[in-house]
């Protein structure tokens, strides 16, 4: 059997319960890079397309979830920083649903036993229920907010 280092999943398979954008959607900062000479870092660029990468930070609703995986990082290539879905939710978290998303499995040896962790992409952020009707975004220009 052949796996792919990264493999498609379904929102649904990774986040049953839903999942919650916290915060903004940030870029990622490249730090193998050498610093610029205020301090600040350039952003890291996806190495199979070579756009920038963003990151969000997501609650996942899955009371099920463990400790460690209630808050995940999703990473999304993009040549501009993707726009989030209005928040019609009446709570300070903002209901996304992902579009295109892939996981990686990699071990995590930062604590006292080494673990199974996941990392985490997607092409798009839509609101729950768009996604079938996005078609995986070519990140070719700005959407509108």
């Amino acid at each position: 059997m052949a796996l792919q280092k990264r493999f498609q999943v379904a929102h649904g398979d990774v986040f049953p319960m839903g999942a919650f954008m916290k915060g903004s959607v940030e870029p990622v900062s490249d730090f193998d890079a050498p610093a610029r000479p205020d301090g600040s870092r350039p952003q890291q660029v996806d190495k199979d397309t070579g756009l920038p990468l963003w990151q969000v930070t997501v609650l996942d609703a899955d009371d099920q979830a463990t400790r460690r995986d209630t808050a995940v990082s999703v990473k999304i290539a993009a040549q501009y920083q993707p726009v989030p879905p209005d928040n019609t939710s009446g709570t300070p978290w903002r209901p996304v649903e992902f579009v295109g998303l892939t996981a990686l499995a990699y071990v995590d040896d930062s604590g006292s036993r080494p673990r199974v962790a996941w990392s985490f992409r997607a092409d798009d952020l839509v609101a729950p229920g768009e996604a079938k009707k996005a078609a995986p975004s070519t990140s070719s220009g700005p959407r509108a907010a």
